[in-house]
């Protein structure tokens, strides 16, 4: 499946972007998905998953209560709506699919990757 992921841009401390995911190439309903995302000098790290269904989300410590993952089976389409962003939130987001069930939150168990929207919060 591919992977393309936008809606990344420049925002201020506490305001709000949504991003997308498109995918295309393969049934998208069959795969798990997540947004991992990468901070200037450090490793990448998960953010949020989604079941295939979107029945069940989970969300890492740092965004939980802030950003909210969805995802459009019919439309081949997740998002990712972040709201009181932080200068922390700063980093390049990527969005990642896994034959998977449930929800996971390692990057190994993602078997594709988009190209990574970049996220820029300033204080």
């Amino acid at each position: 499946v591919q992977l393309q992921a936008f809606g990344g841009g420049l925002v201020q401390a506490g305001g709000s972007l949504r991003l997308s995911c498109a995918a295309s190439g393969r049934t998208f309903m069959n795969y798990g998905m997540g947004w991992f995302r990468q901070a200037p000098g450090k490793e990448r790290e998960f953010a949020c998953a989604i079941s295939r269904s979107g029945g069940s989300t989970y969300y890492a410590d740092f965004v939980r209560g802030r950003f909210a993952i969805s995802r459009d089976n019919a439309k081949n389409t997740m998002t990712l709506q972040m709201n009181s962003l932080k200068p922390e939130d700063t980093a390049v987001y990527y969005c990642a699919a896994g034959d998977t069930v449930g929800v996971v939150t390692r990057a190994t168990q993602y078997d594709y990757w988009g190209q990574g929207t970049e996220v820029t919060v300033s204080s």
